[in-house]
């Protein structure tokens, strides 16, 4: 085959192609007609390479995440993005050419079509020499690599030149953007995590300078989450409204939620509403405000800019669909950090149990961390006299007197029926004895008393044993008449 040939009809056509796209599908239909290859360009866009152009195969990969550094061996899974790195995304992240002769010894291969054997990718380099996309060709029969890798760099070096002369790769589109804010808020783990994502898609979505949350509470409408250092219109749309107090977002998150999303017109000679003064002040001259959630838990998105624009109602309409899916989001969220600690606590007293008590006491710090075993006394008594509800609310009185009487820090646990364990931080023994004294008083003002065995882990002891030791302490005060604490020895 006449690789010169391939490399004067591209080099024909790439300078009459108008657009980025339109030169990446014309080097594939050039290439095309020299090799059965299933032929592939994609570009950097965004945080994504994009596939722009390529010949028919059973799957085209849509985008494909860069590949972080220069691992020339293995594919590599992370949290990030969850997907399989690729042989384009390594060489687009070394900048240098790649020849596989045998993919199924490649673990970053990716497949487009069963039958494939090898695969050249070599990357498409901007002015600068640094890598914009990468071109990618893979076979299902016999091929000469190195005479084509030869003719690969060539035309991606033309290509390249081409893409360059045009403006570089092509722009996001509005639905990439969406899928990328999506996906970012999707993935969020925490509430600030999530609204950080959120307030980033605002204002990336609607071209305006600041994107500011005001939630409806409980308690009270309060301003959201800060995304790390705000612009200065923000910074001064914060302080105004903090300045105007909870009343004042109440009404913007009402106005919002009864009549739905509005924007200004960018026209001065319009005066604002009353609600809208303190961003006035702050410098805004045009507005977008979209309804979140729920009128009574949600809240409103006010993104604003000092310019004097007129917003595209379809970015009206983008906002809103963001707005819906970060409250997906943040409803689920809440809904399992609801669950999380439902399955940490005791349903009766509120106090965390077992399950997080083992994990406290497995960082338990020797000769500072005292363990304190606590035991109500006479407390079957009370369940055969008086029935199990009045148990159950001498438990949860106890429980409330108890962490009365620990110090903040302190941490107290319910491990049985009448069993609870305090963890504290001391810098010695007495100071431990000292807090498990102002245990029992507590129990006593509430009608009860309780038996209190004192513990702090030896060096090297493992915590199930100094738990042992504080149980051992607990039964000696019992064996001795209850109401009082005694310190297990050193």
């Amino acid at each position: 085959m006449e690789h010169e040939r391939v490399i004067r009809d591209v080099t024909v056509r790439l300078p009459m192609a108008s657009t980025v796209v339109e030169a990446c599908e014309w080097a594939v239909d050039a290439l095309a007609r020299y090799t059965p290859a299933a032929i592939s360009i994609l570009l950097r866009v965004h945080d994504r390479l994009r596939c722009v152009a390529a010949t028919g195969a059973w799957q085209v990969f849509s985008t494909v995440p860069p590949q972080a550094g220069g691992d020339n061996s293995r594919s590599v899974r992370t949290p990030r993005d969850g997907l399989e790195r690729s042989i384009v995304g390594r060489v687009y992240a070394s900048g240098e050419p790649a020849a596989v002769t045998n993919v199924t010894a490649a673990p970053d291969h990716l497949p487009v079509r069963p039958d494939v054997t090898a695969e050249l990718c070599v990357p498409v380099l901007g002015p600068a020499g640094r890598p914009i996309g990468v071109l990618d060709l893979q076979w299902s029969g016999p091929v000469e690599l190195a005479r084509w890798r030869e003719t690969a760099e060539r035309l991606a070096h033309r290509l390249g030149a081409r893409i360059a002369a045009l403006g570089g790769p092509p722009a996001e589109s509005r639905s990439e953007q969406l899928l990328r804010h999506a996906a970012a808020m999707t993935a969020a783990t925490t509430e600030w995590d999530l609204l950080t994502a959120a307030l980033s898609a605002a204002r990336d979505g609607s071209a305006l300078a600041a994107a500011v949350l005001l939630l409806a509470g409980p308690p009270e409408p309060r301003l959201g989450v800060p995304t790390g250092t705000p612009g200065e219109l923000e910074s001064r749309i914060r302080a105004e409204l903090a300045e105007a107090g909870s009343d004042a977002l109440g009404r913007l998150i009402a106005r919002a939620h009864r009549h739905g999303s509005a924007y200004t017109l960018g026209e001065a000679e319009h005066p604002p509403t009353e609600d809208h003064l303190p961003l006035v002040r702050a410098g805004a001259r045009t507005l977008v405000v979209v309804p979140v959630g729920p009128p009574d838990v949600g809240g409103v998105l006010l993104v604003a800019d000092e310019r004097l624009l007129r917003p595209d109602p379809t970015t009206v309409n983008l906002l809103e669909l963001l707005a819906g899916q970060a409250w997906a989001c943040l409803e689920r969220l809440r809904t399992l950090a609801r669950l999380r600690e439902e399955a940490s606590s005791d349903p009766l007293t509120g106090l965390r149990h077992t399950g997080p008590f083992e994990q406290r006491i497995a960082s338990a710090t020797p000769g500072r961390t005292a363990l304190l075993a606590i035991d109500v006394d006479g407390f079957k008594d009370v369940n055969d006299t008086y029935g199990h509800q009045a148990g159950d609310r001498l438990l949860v009185g106890l429980a409330r007197a108890l962490e009365g009487a620990l110090r903040q820090g302190d941490e107290l646990y319910r491990t049985g029926g009448d069993e609870f364990v305090a963890v504290i931080e001391v810098s010695r023994p007495e100071e431990a004895v000292r807090i498990a004294e102002r245990l029992t008083e507590a129990a006593r003002r509430t009608g009860r008393t309780i038996s209190v065995g004192v513990a702090l882990p030896h060096p090297g002891e493992s915590p199930e044993r100094t738990l042992h030791r504080a149980d051992q302490a607990l039964y000696t005060v019992k064996r001795q008449g209850r109401d009082a604490v005694h310190l297990s020895p050193a």
